[in-house]
């Protein structure tokens, strides 16, 4: 007769489970909580500590480490040896095991760290060969169809349990490692090393172009209240989305929640191409577009306040690949719904992640986030001319959206709403002329950001060409005097922040 152990902290589904083993012939083995819950539904199941001859000790800490169970499970029994030390010590084969883990993201801490699972787990997944491994309760059906239709579970589907228990004690082990390096960080270096744990969230429609594979990959070693903002989504309505529709979608819904008062931000490429705040969200929207509409077009919006049938009758004539917001009206949702190809989603704010990470050949180059610094308290005036109390708002609201632009970044606004941005130049010159292109005179009386200093004064003549009244940027060029002196000569205000904001 079949062995099955099951030792369970998710008891979903398992009574069925066992209930549908038991019909087959299968004898159960089970202690502690399972136990009790097969045992109200009026299953009969052998404790292991019958088996054992081992009550659970050290407070429920040791109960299935012996070798009566770990024997049983790690046995060849096609190797003589091993039948013979079977025999001797009177273990018999175990040939299932289920087993899920203690939800150690739920609620961090020692007593949370499971070991006689991992230990079980990891023992029936290297026994495959012979064993059935199952960590999650969603493959009950696909064991329990293998076993009425064969008798027996294919080694292809052993194969893959077996799989996915390996992955489910490495993420496991990795969230444990994470709690250690946020518990106790390492004398303000990053952590000696890192284990990721992701599982695949999403199938994409393609990668950054159609003929590569793309897929969303969701960090499991971090309780549910620190996912990205992503696993909050709803979709209305709208196509798949695609690798670069959700890479543009992040950095969109993080921009707009930089800002406290209701925000648009328009998104192409990675990079803001429109941003404005108001009083309304749908006007709001209108300026945002207004920056650069030909950009704008296929870009991807998200607005920190909930859609108004207003705004949805402004943005469903214009193309575009997603927007994203809080909520909906219900009339704004019917009005975007008509447009089939428009993507439109909702979610919680950015959580926000502690290190950003990007591959390179071979391995990772790993940083911590970008902070915003709008402190004014850190930011010194540098010119003979001061900003007004209107201006220094202004300034906070181009420092904030040039911190989004790729590098080299130069950002014009008036009125908090970007006018003219130029992104990912090689020089700081060009974005400059390329920002005062797109803001064809509406620059005037407002401000310039540059996301790190000003090399030459050439870059500055843009800007006090683009009619700018205040130019915010972080100085610690060798030339600031020299730009300092340019912008003297202008006659316009110049603030040092003392940080810059590189971005790639």
């Amino acid at each position: 007769m079949p062995t099955a152990l099951l030792s369970t902290f998710d008891k979903s589904g398992v009574a069925d489970f066992a209930r549908a083993l038991s019909e087959l012939g299968w004898s159960l083995l089970s202690s502690g909580g399972t136990a009790a819950a097969l045992r109200s539904e009026g299953i009969e199941v052998t404790d292991v500590a019958d088996l054992t001859g081992m009550p659970p000790i050290l407070g429920h800490r040791v109960v299935t480490l012996h070798p009566k169970i770990h024997g049983g499970i790690l046995a060849i029994t096609s190797d003589s040896d091993h039948v013979s030390d079977l025999s001797t010590h009177e273990i018999n084969p175990i040939d299932l095991v289920v087993v899920n883990l203690y939800p150690f993201t739920s609620d961090p801490g020692v007593e949370l760290i499971d070991i006689g699972g991992p230990a079980l787990v990891r023992a029936a997944a290297k026994n495959h060969d012979r064993v059935t491994v199952v960590v999650n309760p969603v493959d009950y059906e696909s064991v329990l169809a293998d076993l009425r239709e064969r008798g027996e579970v294919s080694l292809d589907l052993r194969r893959r349990l077996a799989r996915d228990a390996f992955a489910h004690t490495a993420a496991y082990d990795a969230a444990i490692v994470t709690w250690f390096d946020d518990e106790q960080p390492t004398d303000d270096e990053l952590p000696r090393s890192l284990h990721f744990a992701f599982e695949r969230a999403d199938t994409l429609r393609y990668g950054e172009n159609p003929h590569q594979r793309g897929a969303r990959y969701r960090d499991v070693t971090r309780g549910q209240g620190d996912r990205g903002w992503f696993d909050t989504v709803v979709q209305h309505g709208g196509k798949p989305m695609s690798y670069l529709n959700v890479f543009d979608a992040d950095a969109a819904w993080t921009l707009a929640h930089r800002f406290d008062q209701p925000a648009a931000v328009i998104v192409k490429h990675a990079n803001p191409c429109g941003v404005a705040v108001s009083s309304d969200i749908a006007d709001a929207y209108r300026k945002a577009n207004a920056c650069d509409p030909v950009s704008a077009f296929g870009g991807i919006v998200a607005v920190n306040r909930a859609v108004t049938r207003e705004l949805a009758e402004a943005l469903a004539p214009v193309f575009t690949e997603v927007v994203i917001a809080p909520s909906y009206a219900d009339d704004a949702l019917e009005i975007l719904a008509a447009r089939s190809n428009l993507r439109v989603l909702s979610g919680h704010p950015p959580f926000g992640t502690p290190l950003h990470a990007r591959s390179i050949d071979g391995g990772l180059l790993v940083q911590d986030p970008d902070a915003i610094n709008a402190d004014r308290d850190s930011w010194r005036v540098v010119t003979r001319v001061q900003p007004s109390d209107e201006q220094w708002r202004e300034l906070e609201f181009a420092w904030t959206v040039c911190a989004a632009v790729s590098s080299n970044a130069i950002v014009y606004t008036r009125d908090l709403q970007a006018v003219g941005i130029g992104a990912g130049q090689q020089n700081r010159v060009d974005s400059a002329r390329i920002a005062g292109q797109r803001a064809d005179g509406r620059a005037r009386g407002g401000v310039c950001a540059s996301d790190a200093f000003f090399p030459f004064r050439d870059g500055l003549d843009e800007a006090v060409a683009a009619g700018v009244a205040v130019v915010v940027q972080p100085g610690g060029s060798v030339r600031d005097e020299e730009v300092i002196a340019a912008a003297d000569e202008a006659g316009i205000a110049m603030v040092f922040t003392g940080s810059r904001h590189f971005r790639h």
